[in-house]
């Protein structure tokens, strides 16, 4: 087959099947080069603005919005003494030299959206960010803020549910100390025993909490323990026991024997006695602070599990190119196409300032307003200001349908790009509902099994988390169980069976039994220790899941398996799970510019008016 002619400037969306491996080491791509020739930028005059780059999470530390009780303290100059406590039961750490002064946490800058081209079959439309709930920038309380201008080190005092939540939080304060009312103690107990993520995180802060205490004699429990006794270099802190009764008077309408009481009285206490010392009680209970800040005691949450502090810098895996793109870096462009099956892609290495911003398997699109040919692409290889970007297939043809299924808009065409691609290990697709990522998810699912046999089967599971009030136990087999929660899944299927009319109703039943015995459906609770070789993996209602249950996930995948993540972050059923602290933030996070892991969040719904107008006004 001849190769076809180097283009002069952009190409519209080619067909692609066959990826390069993506590498940030070397900026040549991984296939040889059939052809390469400079080619001059293309001249533009697209009035697209420049959409804003992935901002970077950063821990909320400029004034006035305080940052959360686990960040290091920031003070304009160092402070010269430390704080002298009265009693002889706690001593203070010693003073560490606080952090510079933290930058402002980075502006939001939204992209204005550009006109429709009439050139491609895909909606030329700018992306806007999935809608999310309001999340509430947390506030430290005047006691901690004072705290972190003087310098001086604080006592943090530990409510039950930090430990359960979180069984290492007692080794995220830095250089600040940790104390643990004997009340903590005895709820962690209580709790210890079961099957649940509770009980085991239970358990584990005690064996924690054994390992630190073990080989020390009393004086040491006395003096504090220093946390980094284990290994942990950036617990710079000591930990103290509630050692002997500790009296404060509090309102005589409260409960004495009440637990949340008694940690309170602890902290009144400890205020007394520690006096000049900033003492902070940290709970995850929002009733037991707001009993605390009505009683004068400085209270905070915990905020080291959220991965952002906003959602709406969470990282979207797409990127509008400024308008002047090809102007700034299309000096020394090299272009060539590579062939393979049929299908044929072609490749960009620019150089230019604009590049550091990207990251790898990122989507990258330019949409003139002057009727010019846009342009979709993907980054695949960066190597400090150059990379490869390499042009999409247009699954919004007909001609390229993944079964039965084309792409409505640009989002969901950058996301069958992922699907499709053998090399992409690990996809995570976020939206609201309606956008199409279990049809989408499913369709490219049973393509690559009964088409072009890629994979074995297709394994779904989900988090069993019901929306209102549980039904109780359900009769049958693991699958038979698992049925009731896959009625999105069922949906689809009936979606894609029906686009079939050649057969008639009985090649329709046939095709519907093949499908069906090619899905398994798996429960969650039987994960743990199992393998999955080339299998396609399809996690649904991800947002459900903990950081720690969707490592266990992901973790199941052997030699040839994809896994997608599907899920809504304004749709978390869990309790205490927040859009910050969700597994699937957490992994959309961790995994961005890997070479073999890709994320696209789709903005627009295709599901009907109606649900496109609820979405928007419930």
């Amino acid at each position: 087959m001849p190769l076809p002619k180097i283009p002069s400037k952009p190409a519209t969306l080619l067909l692609a099947k066959d990826y390069p491996k993506a590498s940030g080491a070397n900026p040549t791509p991984a296939l040889a080069v059939d052809a390469v020739e400079p080619v001059a930028a293309p001249a533009t005059t697209a009035a697209a603005k420049k959409a804003p780059a992935k901002a970077k999470a950063a821990t909320v530390k400029a004034v006035p919005v305080a940052k959360p009780a686990v960040a290091k303290a920031a003070v304009a100059k160092p402070a010269a003494a430390k704080a002298k406590p009265k009693a002889a039961i706690l001593q203070a750490a010693p003073l560490h030299a606080p952090a510079g002064e933290a930058s402002p946490t980075p502006s939001k800058v939204k992209a204005a959206p550009a006109a429709r081209a009439k050139v491609t079959p895909i909606t030329a439309e700018a992306p806007h960010p999935a809608k999310h709930k309001p999340v509430e920038v947390p506030l430290k309380s005047s006691t901690s803020r004072h705290a972190d201008q003087t310098g001086q080190t604080k006592l943090f005092v530990l409510d039950t549910n930090v430990l359960m939540h979180d069984p290492s939080s007692l080794f995220r304060f830095e250089e600040h100390d940790v104390y643990l009312p004997m009340m903590t103690l005895e709820e962690l107990d209580n709790h210890k025993k079961g099957m649940t993520e509770v009980a085991r995180n239970a358990r584990q802060v005690s064996r924690t909490l054994d390992a630190l205490v073990s080989n020390t004699d009393d004086d040491a429990i006395e003096k504090g323990i220093p946390l980094s006794k284990l290994g942990n270099k950036d617990a710079k802190g000591r930990l103290y026991f509630q050692t002997r009764l500790q009296s404060a008077d509090l309102p005589a309408g409260l409960p004495v024997g009440k637990a949340d009481n008694q940690i309170l009285a602890v902290v009144r206490s400890l205020e007394a006695e520690q006096e000049g010392r900033p003492v902070v009680l940290v709970s995850k209970d929002i009733n037991m602070r707001i009993k605390a800040r009505a009683l004068g005691l400085p209270a905070e949450d915990y905020f080291n599990d959220h991965v952002l502090e906003d959602t709406d810098l969470l990282y979207s895996g797409i990127v509008q190119l400024p308008d002047d793109f090809w102007n700034k870096h299309g000096k020394d462009m090299e272009s060539w196409q590579e062939n393979k099956n049929g299908q044929s892609a072609t490749f960009y290495r620019v150089t230019g300032p604009f590049v550091p911003s990207m990251l790898v398997n990122q989507f990258i699109f330019l949409e003139p307003k002057n009727g010019e040919a846009p342009f979709y692409g993907q980054v695949k290889q960066i190597n400090g200001k150059t990379a490869v970007l390499q042009t999409l297939r247009d699954f919004s043809h007909n001609k390229n349908n993944v079964w039965g299924v084309t792409a409505r808009n640009r989002e969901q065409n950058f996301a069958l790009n992922l699907l499709m691609n053998p090399e992409c290990d690990f996809v995570t697709l976020l939206g609201q509902a309606g956008t199409g990522k279990t049809l989408l998810a499913l369709a490219a699912g049973l393509a690559q099994v009964l088409e072009t046999k890629l994979y074995n089967e297709i394994i779904v599971t989900r988090v069993t988390v019901p929306v209102g009030e549980d039904i109780g136990f359900l009769p049958g087999t693991e699958e038979e169980k698992m049925s009731p929660w896959m009625g999105a899944f069922d949906d689809n299927l009936e979606v894609l069976n029906k686009s079939d009319s050649d057969g008639g109703e009985w090649g329709r039943a046939a095709t519907q039994d093949l499908i069906r015995s090619r899905i398994k459906i798996k429960s969650l609770n039987f994960m743990r220790g199992r393998t999955f070789v080339n299998k396609f993996l399809i996690i649904d209602e991800a947002q459900n899941l903990t950081p720690k249950q969707i490592k266990t996930l992901v973790t199941r995948a052997g030699p040839g398996t994809k896994i997608l993540c599907l899920g809504n972050i304004a749709q978390i059923d869990t309790p205490y799970l927040t859009e910050g602290s969700s597994g699937l933030t957490y992994v959309v996070d961790r995994f961005k510019g890997w070479a073999h892991s890709g994320h696209v969040t789709l903005a627009r719904g295709e599901r009907s008016r109606l649900a496109d107008h609820a979405s928007d006004v419930l």
